[in-house]
């Protein structure tokens, strides 16, 4: 078996890190979680922790930016659907499971983000994930209205803005108060803010 890299043991070691992070995160929140309690999930010392990020803060903003990553992967996976029939059926498709691990993160970022209002620093590092997703977000709805020769009602980076909002708001709700909604309102919703047709 080969040897691995000094690189390679390095992005190893951090990968560990994150996924020890978001467990230690997920089960204590932002602020009462400590880098001596992630580097121990990992096994690994606090220097570890801090020879691959520089805080806490910087630590959760890399486990947020691999949550982001796999959320926008799942979404380009979804924007493949050729019908809005398929689509629907596919965002219907998601389970309790998944959505409950979502509902766990969106319980994070809200911690975050009201650390960030009051973190100038924190906050412009939100802002540019945000204007990063809805770009994204953004070029995706454009590329679907285009294959469907439609055209979006309001720019696509404004209807990108309006489904993260939707995301959000519906989230907290589901936390608010569990089995008020449907699962299915969720999908729904994106349908009609995202889907051509």
């Amino acid at each position: 078996m080969a040897r691995l890299t000094r690189a390679q043991r390095r992005e190893q070691t951090r990968e560990r890190l994150l996924d020890a992070a978001g467990r230690v995160f997920a089960r204590r929140g932002f602020h009462a979680a400590s880098v001596d309690e992630v580097a121990e999930a990992a096994g690994y010392t606090k220097g570890a922790v801090y020879s691959n990020f520089r805080s806490k803060e910087e630590l959760f903003l890399a486990l947020l930016d691999r949550r982001l990553a796999g959320q926008l992967e799942q979404v380009e996976a979804l924007y493949a659907i050729g019908s809005s029939e398929e689509l629907r059926a596919a965002m219907h498709d998601r389970t309790e499971e998944e959505l409950a691990e979502a509902r766990d993160f969106a319980v994070l970022i809200v911690e975050f983000w009201l650390y960030a209002m009051r973190h100038p620093a924190a906050r412009a590092e939100l802002a540019t994930r945000y204007r990063q997703l809805r770009g994204r977000l953004g070029e995706l709805i454009a590329a679907r209205h285009a294959r469907h020769g439609t055209s979006p009602p309001m720019p696509p980076e404004h209807l990108a803005a309006l489904a993260l909002a939707t995301d959000a708001g519906l989230f907290l709700q589901y936390l608010a108060e569990p089995g008020a909604l449907p699962w299915e309102l969720h999908g729904d919703a994106m349908i009609r803010l995202l889907d051509p047709r």
